[in-house]
């Protein structure tokens, strides 16, 4: 009696461990996503369109249909996190590109800070990047 109990609980530890580790190498590290400016500069100015393409760092491709569900667009690289302006979504032209409008009110060091969620993962994408507005 001993034994089947044993031999059962050993079978289910096993079958745990093998789903567990089943799930988990489906799974990326959100360290493996990361986005990046498709231009580093724009013109000063109201309503300037960036883009950024969202890649898997491990085979280089574009990420698809993430939900961005947080941006911010600021002077942080220039010592101006007070100001911010307001960052509009739009359609992407490519899969795994996301554009924003925004006014960029004076030349400088502009830091557009996004979160995403990518499908099928758990965990967010969060990137800092720096935008270069010129005259």
């Amino acid at each position: 009696m001993k034994t089947s109990t044993f031999a059962r609980a050993v079978q289910a530890a096993l079958i745990a461990a093998a789903i567990g580790g089943a799930s988990s190498a489906a799974l990326a590290d959100m360290k493996d996503y990361k986005f990046e400016l498709v231009d580093q500069s724009v013109q000063a100015g109201p309503d300037k369109v960036v883009t950024v393409r969202l890649v898997n760092t491990k085979t280089g491709k574009p990420v698809p249909d993430a939900v961005i569900f947080a941006s911010r667009l600021d002077m942080a690289p220039d010592g101006m996190q007070e100001m911010a302006t307001k960052v509009a979504p739009m359609p992407g032209t490519e899969p795994g590109t996301y554009r924003f409008k925004a006014t960029f009110g004076m030349a400088g060091r502009w830091q557009l800070s996004l979160g995403a969620k990518v499908q099928g993962e758990t965990g967010t994408v969060e990137n800092k990047l720096v935008i270069t507005a010129q005259k």
